[in-house]
């Protein structure tokens, strides 16, 4: 069980490194006439990297029943 929360943990950690990267990238190619659909592209990876950050949250985070 150890671990996988390491692994997750570290996995986790990669996915934030890549959304940040992306993030610069982006901020950096809008407005200069780059072709747009590479742009949606990066845009909508950086989006499936924010849903893999989020259910990777979720599953280090203990459930909790009220």
């Amino acid at each position: 069980m150890l671990a996988d929360r390491d692994a997750l943990l570290r996995r986790l950690h990669e996915l934030r490194s890549e959304h940040r990267d992306l993030d610069t990238v982006i901020a950096r190619l809008e407005g200069t006439g780059i072709d747009q659909l590479q742009l949606q592209r990066l845009k909508k990876r950086k989006l499936r990297l924010k849903d893999e950050i989020a259910w990777a949250e979720s599953r280090l985070l203990p459930d909790i029943t009220a």
